[in-house]
């Protein structure tokens, strides 16, 4: 098949490498020009315009978003639909809350042109290994575009299906990436604690490595922990700040909406929110309250 990707990202590039190594057609557009010219170099005809791209598919045309989420999507979608033709179809596969998706393949329909929502999961190692793909859309639609699937996933029947229709592979995603708050910080609190255990003189390190095989707790996650871990063993350099891309709070609103208990993905969301709060008004709070009741001494800053 031809593919026209838009975002040269992380993984939108890496995605673009993976489809030309399986032999298709890749046109690709981009807002700087030095991730165009990297993947033109290796296979892709770079476009210069997304209309630019669009024209050098032939029809029907399938158009690929890898975007950020939210305002980039709108306009790139601006840019596109004027160009497309009844029978092509429009791809977001991004972090797209599932609610605007509804709204834009609401828009894509008055074009003629189809809409498919991919929650993509797989990061920058999705190239080598392949992506998990939850694809929502048409059932027939979604059929024209397997080839595509099929190649980008970890293996043709693997790690990729329609999940539902429109909407349903960016709520998918959506509680993915809540479970993988909820993963982290379950391994970050238990490796914590370790840490602290100073006596036993633990190598967190192997630790991790022994329990990713054979062991319940056995995942992906802990492979890259056992390596983060051989190379920065103390952490010393590291921030402790854990920032967000709202998919954790959606999954969170999502629970609220559909009266479902989901504490360790809001807790895990909170966690992340507590690790950027450096003032940390709160907890001075806490402390004077404990003075003013019992006279409990309380630190202060010089």
């Amino acid at each position: 098949m031809e593919i026209g990707i838009i975002g040269l990202g992380r993984m939108g590039s890496n995605m673009a490498l993976r489809l030309i190594a399986k032999g298709h057609r890749v046109v690709v557009n981009n807002r700087s020009p030095g991730p165009m010219k990297e993947i033109a170099s290796r296979g892709a005809i770079a476009a210069n315009t997304p209309q630019e791209l669009v024209g050098s598919l032939a029809p029907p045309r399938a158009v690929w978003l890898m975007v950020p989420a939210g305002r980039p999507v709108d306009d790139m979608m601006s840019a596109v639909l004027p160009t497309m033709s009844k029978g092509d179809t429009l791809i977001d596969g991004g972090n797209s809350y599932y609610k605007h998706t509804l709204v834009r393949a609401e828009e894509a329909m008055r074009y003629g042109v189809d809409f498919v929502d991919v929650g993509t999961s797989g990061g920058v190692w999705g190239r080598e290994n392949g992506y998990c793909l939850m694809v929502g859309g048409d059932e027939e639609v979604v059929g024209r575009l397997r080839p595509l699937f099929e190649a980008l996933a970890p293996a043709p029947d693997q790690g990729w299906s329609r999940v539902g229709p429109i909407g349903a592979g960016h709520f998918v995603k959506i509680v993915h990436n809540g479970i993988e708050y909820g993963l982290m910080q379950a391994y970050a609190e238990g490796f914590a604690i370790m840490e602290r255990k100073t006596d036993f003189c633990l190598d967190l390190a192997k630790i991790a490595e022994i329990w990713g095989s054979g062991s319940v707790v056995r995942s992906w996650l802990l492979e890259l922990t056992a390596a983060a871990l051989r190379s920065n063993g103390d952490l010393s350099k590291i921030v402790p700040r854990v920032d967000d891309s709202g998919e954790g709070r959606w999954a969170v609103a999502e629970a609220i909406d559909l009266d479902v208990a989901a504490p360790v993905i809001t807790l895990s969301l909170q966690a992340r929110l507590r690790s950027r709060d450096q003032r940390a008004y709160g907890d001075r709070l806490l402390a004077v309250l404990r003075e003013q009741f019992g006279a409990h001494p309380v630190q202060r800053e010089v």
